[in-house]
């Protein structure tokens, strides 16, 4: 795995390679930060995501690191197959968790997971293998439906941002949030559409996600990082 520091606003920003296919991302570790949010984009997209490096920045400047990752190689993004493999993507999730927990620095970070459109049907399927490695999980616009049983397993408090004009992709989410344990919530952006690409809109979101992540995103105890990759077993 290569990692290389280079300054930031505000603490330290690596470019990472996460093992073992060597998926590209940006880690962001603002001073005093104590938990991380790992961002599952959608289809179509890529780390360089702006409105989820929007949310990203936002967050950094809550005191939480983050990782924006790409959760396809150069080759498989060119199945299209492999964009809308919902399993496949969250087991990049689960790669990339593994990596965290094997990082000197980030393995005592509480994990949390934002996901945006089929990225957050992944982070629903990684957190319901992971139990309870996960923090919390924020979903943007997503597509619960498509993760399938995975919705029953988690635990994570899950959050629900949905765009009031988002037709049909709200009734979703409302069928999913009915399976999911609480804590959970939904919070609606009026006159918001699936991108959220409307003036103020990703503020809201970033608002939403922001006080959701400082509720449940408890840091971890110490001593308890080094044992992290022990203590979490992978659900199937």
């Amino acid at each position: 795995m290569v990692a290389r520091a280079r300054p930031g606003r505000s603490g330290e920003v690596r470019d990472v390679s996460i093992p073992p296919r060597g998926l590209a991302g940006i880690l962001h570790i603002p001073e005093g930060s104590r938990a991380v949010v790992v961002f599952a984009h959608g289809s179509g997209s890529s780390r360089f995501s702006p409105r989820n490096t929007a949310v990203a920045t936002a967050l950094n400047h809550h005191a939480l690191a983050t990782l924006l990752l790409d959760l396809l190689t150069f080759d498989e993004e060119a199945n299209r197959a492999n964009v809308f493999n919902i399993e496949l993507l969250a087991d990049r999730l689960l790669d990339a968790v593994r990596w965290l927990d094997h990082d000197r620095t980030m393995a005592r970070f509480a994990v949390g997971l934002f996901g945006s459109s089929t990225g957050a049907a992944a982070a629903l399927m990684a957190a319901a293998r992971l139990r309870s490695r996960i923090g919390a999980i924020v979903s943007r616009g997503g597509r619960p439906d498509l993760a399938g049983d995975a919705i029953d397993q988690v635990n994570a408090p899950t959050l629900f941002v949905i765009g009031g004009n988002d037709f049909g992709v709200i009734e979703l989410n409302q069928d999913a949030f009915a399976r999911l344990r609480e804590p959970k919530a939904i919070e609606i952006v009026p006159g918001a559409s699936h991108l959220f690409s409307e003036p103020g809109a990703i503020e809201q979101v970033t608002d939403h996600a922001a006080r959701w992540f400082a509720r449940y995103l408890t840091p971890m105890a110490p001593g308890a990082g080094s044992k992290a990759g022990q203590r979490h077993a992978v659900q199937r």
